[in-house]
C-alpha cells in the first residue's frame, strides 16, 4: 500500500509545490522592487482569481473522483466522457468570465480597501490575466482526469513546464523589459495556454484507446450529467466558502494597512506551501479511494486511510519543525524590506503552528473527494466558515487586532479537520454498506 501511495504522492507533491513556488516567485520579484504596493497588488489580484478559479476547483476534484471510480470499473467510454464534460463546462464559464470581466472587476475592487495605488496596479494585473481563463479551467479538467486514471506523472510534467515557463517569463518581462505587475500577468497568460497545448498532446499520444470510445450521446447521458453536477455543485459550494475565507483574510489584512497586508501575504504563502505539499498525499488518496470504491474493495480502502494519514501528518510535523528553526530566513526570501520582515515575525507563531493542524483536513479532503462524499465536505466547510472563522475574528478583533485574523484562520482549519473526522464514520464506507 505504501508503494501505491508514494507512486502517486511523490509526483503530486512535486507538481503541487510548483504552484506556491510560482506565487512565491511572483511575490519575491515584486518584493524586491522599491514600491511595496506591488506586493499588495499581486496579493489582491491573485485573491480575485483565487475566488474565480478555486470556485471551479470542482473541475479537478470532481473529475478525479468520478474518473477514478469509472477507471476502477474499467469503463473507458464513461471515463473519457467525464473529461469531455469537464472541459465543456470549464470553457463555458471561462468565456462568461471574459465577457463579464468589467462587472467582475468593479464588484471585486468595491470590496477591497487597499490604497489607491495598490488597487490601480491590481486592476492592471486583473485585466490582463483574465484572458487566461479558458486555458486555466480546461487544465483543471485535465489534471483531475489524469489523476483519476492513476497517472500522476502527466500533471507533474505539466506543472513543471508551465511554472518554469511562467517564472522565466516573469524574470524577462520584469528585469529585461522593465515591466511590473503587467509583466507578471502576461507571463501567466502565455504559460497557461502553452500548458493546455501540451495537455492535448499528452491525451493524443497516450490515451488513443480512450479517445476511440468518445461518443457524443455518452457525453450527454442525463443520469451521468446529473451525477456530475450533483457531485460538483457540492464541491463548488465547499470551494466557494473556502475561497471566501482566504479572500476575506486578504480583505481584512488590507484594512490593517499596506505593511500588514504585505506581511500577511508572505506568511499565507507559507501556508500554501504546506497545503500543496500535503495535497500530494491527498491527491493520492483521491485516486486510490475512487479506484478501491470502483473495485468495491473495503479492505484496501481501510488500509489506505490508515497509511495516508501517517504520511500526510508526518509531512506537516516536519514543516512545522523547519519553520520553528528558521522562519525568519524563509521570510527574507520573499522580501528585503526590513519593516515587512519585522512585521511578519510578529505573527510568525501562527504559521509555525499551522502545518500540524492543517494537515488533518487536507488528507480528509482527498479521501472524501475520491469517495464523492461531497455533501459532507460542503457541510464541514459551511460550519468552519460561518460558525467558527467569522465569529472568532469579530469577537476577538478589538483586543487581538491582526492576531485575531490569524486565530480565526487556525480555528477554521481545526474545525474542518474535526468535522470531517466525525463525518467519516458515516460517509466513507456507505458505498459498501448500501451495495
Amino acid at each position: 500500500m505504501n508503494k501505491k501511495i508514494l507512486r502517486l504522492a511523490i509526483p503530486n507533491i512535486l507538481s503541487n509545490l510548483t504552484v506556491p513556488l510560482l506565487s512565491s516567485v511572483d511575490t519575491a520579484i515584486m518584493g524586491h522592487l522599491p514600491n511595496p504596493a506591488y506586493i499588495g497588488a499581486i496579493a489582491i489580484g491573485s485573491m480575485i482569481f483565487n475566488f474565480l478559479y478555486w470556485g471551479f476547483g470542482f473541475l479537478r476534484m470532481g473529475t478525479t473522483g468520478l474518473a477514478a471510480q469509472s477507471y476502477g470499473e474499467n469503463n473507458r467510454s464513461e471515463t473519457i466522457s467525464i473529461l469531455v464534460r469537464a472541459i465543456l463546462v470549464g470553457l463555458f464559464f471561462a468565456l462568461a468570465f471574459i465577457i463579464a470581466k468589467k462587472w467582475i472587476g468593479e464588484v471585486a475592487f468595491s470590496l477591497v480597501n487597499g490604497s489607491r495605488e495598490v488597487e490601480n496596479y491590481a486592476m492592471i494585473y486583473f485585466n490582463i490575466r483574465i484572458f487566461a481563463a479558458p486555458a486555466t479551467l480546461s487544465l483543471y479538467a485535465f489534471y483531475g482526469w489524469f489523476l483519476g486514471v492513476q497517472n500522476a506523472k502527466f500533471p507533474l510534467y505539466l506543472s513543471i513546464i508551465i511554472n518554469l515557463l511562467n517564472i522565466s517569463l516573469n524574470y524577462i518581462f520584469v528585469y529585461k523589459f522593465n515591466m511590473t505587475v503587467d509583466g507578471i500577468a502576461y507571463a501567466t497568460v502565455i504559460s497557461q495556454y502553452a500548458g493546455l497545448l501540451i495537455a492535448f498532446v499528452f491525451i493524443l499520444t497516450s490515451y488513443r484507446k480512450y479517445l476511440r470510445k468518445i461518443k457524443f450521446q455518452s457525453v450527454l447521458v442525463f443520469s451521468r450529467i446529473k451525477k456530475f453536477f450533483t457531485v460538483n455543485f457540492d464541491i463548488f459550494i465547499r470551494t466557494l466558502f473556502l475561497i471566501f475565507t482566504f479572500s476575506y483574510f486578504t480583505i481584512l489584512s488590507a484594512d490593517f494597512g499596506d505593511k500588514i497586508l504585505a506581511a500577511n501575504s508572505i506568511l499565507i504563502q507559507l501556508w500554501m506551501i504546506l497545503s500543496y505539499g500535503v495535497d500530494g498525499f491527498a491527491f493520492a488518496a483521491e485516486s486510490l479511494t475512487g479506484k478501491f470504491i470502483g473495485e468495491r474493495n473495503k479492505e484496501k480502502l481501510s488500509k489506505l486511510i490508515k497509511y495516508i494519514f501517517y504520511w500526510g501528518m508526518g509531512q506537516g510535523v516536519l514543516l512545522s519543525i523547519i519553520f520553528l528553526f528558521d522562519i525568519k530566513g524563509i521570510i527574507k526570501l520573499y522580501t528585503n524590506q526590513i519593516n515587512i520582515i519585522n512585521t511578519a515575525m510578529e505573527y510568525a507563531f501562527w504559521t509555525i503552528l499551522a502545518p500540524v493542524i492543517n494537515s488533518v483536513c487536507f488528507i480528509w479532503d482527498g479521501i472524501f473527494i475520491g469517495a464523492t462524499a461531497t455533501k459532507a465536505m460542503r457541510n464541514s466547510m459551511l460550519f468552519a466558515t460561518l460558525i467558527i472563522f467569522l465569529p472568532v475574528f469579530y469577537l476577538t478583533q478589538n483586543f487581538l487586532n491582526n492576531n485575531a485574523l490569524w486565530l480565526a484562520m487556525i480555528m477554521f482549519m481545526f474545525a474542518r479537520g474535526i468535522t470531517l473526522t466525525w463525518y467519516s464514520k458515516r460517509y466513507i464506507f456507505k458505498v459498501f454498506n448500501t451495495g
